[in-house]
This record gives structure tokens, C-alpha cells and sequence, in this order.
């Protein structure tokens, strides 16, 4: 009994070109986890600033942000396709971010 497999060539990078971030000013290109539930973050275009969350994750209004009261899974926090974002698809408004820290330096969610 023969067996014949046949493989085809993976044409979907040709077909589905690869996302890149860093084309806009508002894309996050680094995040780091500070004490407080803050972040530092720096946009393609150089701006830099402060995230403070401490508010937004232990209020009432908190509603998906308030997994990240758990200190463990806030320091989780990354930059996936220009924005900052952590395990169960969380994540922020890169735009709105930059354009607050643009203005201020810091960025309060209450």
C-alpha cells in the first residue's frame, strides 16, 4: 500500500501582508509596569508619558479593568499591534492614550 502526500507551498504571507506597528504616532512602541497601577509608556512618535490606573481598577465602575486589581496580572501588561494589552483581550485606546499624554504627561482613568 503506497501512500502519496502532496504539500502546497504556504502562500498566506504573500496573500495577507504581515501587520506593522510604529506607522502612526499614537502606536505604543514600549510600556513598562510601575508600581501603583501605572505604566510608562512611549509612542512611535516619541511621546512619553504615565498611565494611572490605580482609580479605574478598584472602582465600582471598573468592569473588565477590575481583573487587573490582581497586582500579578497588571505587571502582565505588554504592547501587542501598537497598543498596551494584557491576557483576555484586554487593552487600551492607543489614540486616546497619546493624545492625554501629549497634553499632560499623564493619562488618569477614573
Amino acid at each position: 500500500m503506497s501512500t502519496n502526500f502532496s504539500t502546497k507551498k504556504d502562500i498566506a504571507a504573500s496573500v495577507v501582508p504581515p501587520i506593522k506597528t510604529g506607522k502612526v504616532p499614537w502606536d505604543v512602541i514600549a510600556v513598562e509596569v510601575l508600581d501603583g497601577y501605572r505604566l510608562h509608556v512611549r509612542f512611535a512618535d516619541g511621546v512619553e508619558g504615565e498611565v494611572d490606573m490605580s482609580e479605574r481598577v478598584r472602582s465600582p465602575r471598573a468592569g473588565v479593568f477590575a481583573a487587573l486589581a490582581d497586582p500579578d496580572m497588571f505587571a502582565q501588561a505588554h504592547v501587542e499591534l501598537g497598543a498596551v494589552t494584557w491576557p483576555g483581550e484586554l487593552d487600551l485606546a492607543p489614540d486616546a492614550m497619546h493624545d492625554e499624554i501629549e497634553k499632560n504627561g499623564v493619562w488618569k482613568l477614573r
